[in-house]
């Protein structure tokens, strides 16, 4: 056969006719194999890791998740790891629709609370002492010039205003003299009765003049509120020693350039509206670093709707102007006597606190922050209130019970109206205290930089863009990772949150005042927000 075909292959005709044979030899062995592959299905070759070999890229390599942790798996069907000790303390929120009761070990410490715990450890000054001192006095310097454009626009708003509204203001020689020359032609007409910028006299003999208004006090003061909005206004007030009169007007600035200063409480003599002393006008000696100022807000129409919520707005006096309180050394000590009472209250209040702060030194965050969704979730109605067994309820439930006649004691001071309700937040601050104005000055800078806008609530994908653990020690020691910081932080979070999404500012301050609890050292707390925050 092979001969055949050689012979066949010599000649060019031979050759023609070999190849057209072995043309429909490969069509029949192409149609052959596709049949076969269409009635058997295709088989993928398995892949074989275990022989990939490890490049030289992959230990500079930082994958995506260990920069922007996520906050939970898209799916809680999938058993992919996605890097973040979050994905539990997320679902169980999101199912979890009120706070259980605890049980008998809570006094343990546990795994949150070593996790809050953690937060402690910043006590390394985030700047030096040369780059310090530039810091606060760029800070006061900014804080003076607020304060200078509010006691200038106070000046010319009261100034300006007794002035015009004086009576002496209507007796003005030109308009009578208009009323003269018209009288023969019947009744004198509306315009020559009304008095005219014009005819306005620049000084009156009962218009205040700017050496009366001089003698003030001025303070700073905040909004006692759970709303963020509210409690990051920058308000700036006086007391006239004059008439015992007070004014506070609010400093707001947008962007870099543009400030405003609006009048809050316009002028007037008000007095406490609760406390041992409600219904007396307020005195010198009602002005002090810490002290309440109390107004009833269908008084002032032109706050806010989230303040007026509130029928009763409560304001919280964080500076004084020491050197105009000096001067009026001689008329405070004549008020001494009326303040007896309210110290022995808050003597009460801190032999309460004293009971329980060796409770709360080492679960304080865990114990401050589901106290506070506790109270919310109770609060059915949202005016802030609740009855006496709803508070037992809670210290009972957190392990932070009260001997009966102690709790009564506490009950009649803060039940002034004796209707069986007190606001759920002076409770908490009676029995376990707050942070001073130092620290709480500092949160507020740290909420205010994560919430520029002021809407009461901050994302927690902000909260990671901005904490920074460089600086734990450690990280610096290498002993963790700034992952495992932001984690720490961002469980205990979502743990004090109602929305696993967000923290609002009630909740953010609740974290850092049962952080507050294990911090004797004001610095070592501010220390904490600075190196974590930057502020």
């Amino acid at each position: 056969m092979d001969l055949q075909i050689k012979g066949i292959a010599a000649t060019p005709k031979g050759q023609d006719v070999l190849f057209s044979a072995r043309k429909k030899s490969l069509k029949g062995w192409r149609s052959k194999s596709r049949a076969t592959h269409e009635d058997r299905p295709a088989e993928v070759p398995s892949l074989d890791l275990g022989k990939l070999g490890d490049s030289d890229d992959e230990n500079n390599y930082t994958p995506l998740s260990k920069w922007y942790p996520r906050l939970g798996c898209p799916d809680s069907s999938s058993t992919v790891s996605w890097g973040t000790p979050l994905q539990t303390p997320v679902r169980r929120h999101r199912s979890q629709k009120a706070v259980q009761p605890e049980d008998e070990s809570y006094d343990d410490i546990t795994a949150l609370d070593m996790k809050a715990l953690v937060q402690q450890c910043y006590t390394s000054k985030p700047y030096t002492v040369q780059q310090s001192i530039r810091k606060l006095e760029a800070e006061d310097l900014a804080a003076q010039r607020r304060k200078q454009a509010v006691v200038e626009q106070v000046m010319i708003d009261q100034l300006s205003r007794a002035v015009i509204s004086d009576p002496e203001q209507n007796t003005i020689a030109g308009n009578d003299e208009a009323v003269h020359r018209l009288q023969g032609f019947g009744p004198v007409p509306l315009r020559f009765r009304k008095r005219t910028l014009h005819d306005t006299k620049i000084k009156t003999n009962l218009s205040l003049t700017e050496n009366v208004l001089s003698n003030k006090l001025r303070f700073d003061a905040r909004i006692i509120s759970r709303n963020g909005r509210d409690a990051c206004r920058e308000l700036i007030g006086f007391f006239f020693g004059y008439d015992k009169s007070l004014t506070i007007y609010e400093y707001r600035q947008f962007g870099r350039n543009r400030t405003s200063t609006l009048p809050f409480i316009k002028k007037g003599i008000y007095s406490h509206q609760r406390g041992r002393r409600k219904g007396k006008p307020y005195e010198l000696g009602d002005f002090y670093s810490g002290a309440n100022l109390t107004f009833l807000t269908c008084d002032h129409l032109n706050l806010s709707d989230s303040v007026k919520q509130n029928p009763l707005l409560t304001l919280r006096l964080i500076d004084i102007d020491d050197k105009a309180l000096d001067s009026f050394k001689s008329t405070l000590m004549e008020n001494q006597q009326g303040l007896t009472k309210e110290l022995d209250d808050k003597a009460t209040f801190l032999a309460v606190q004293n009971m329980v702060k060796e409770k709360l030194s080492k679960r304080g965050v865990r114990t401050v922050t589901r106290l506070g969704k506790f109270f919310r979730q109770q609060d059915k109605k949202g005016n802030g209130l609740l009855c006496k067994s709803d508070f037992k309820e809670a210290l009972k439930y957190f392990h932070l019970e009260l001997p009966e006649k102690i709790f009564e004691s506490v009950w009649t001071i803060l039940d002034e109206n004796c209707n069986d309700r007190v606001d759920y937040g002076e409770f908490t601050r009676a029995v376990i205290g707050e942070m001073n104005e130092y620290r709480k000055e500092f949160v507020r800078k740290v909420y205010m930089k994560l919430d520029p806008s002021k809407t009461g609530s901050v994302s927690m994908t902000d909260i990671t863009k901005f904490y920074s653990a460089r600086k734990h020690p450690q990280v610096l020691t290498g002993t963790a990772t700034e992952d495992d910081i932001k984690s720490s932080l961002l469980e205990t979070l979502v743990d004090a949150c109602s929305n696993p999404n967000e923290v609002s500012y009630c909740e953010f301050e609740d974290y850092y005042e049962g952080l507050s609890l294990g911090m004797s050292d004001d610095e070592d707390f501010v220390n904490v927000l600075r190196n974590s925050w930057g502020v």
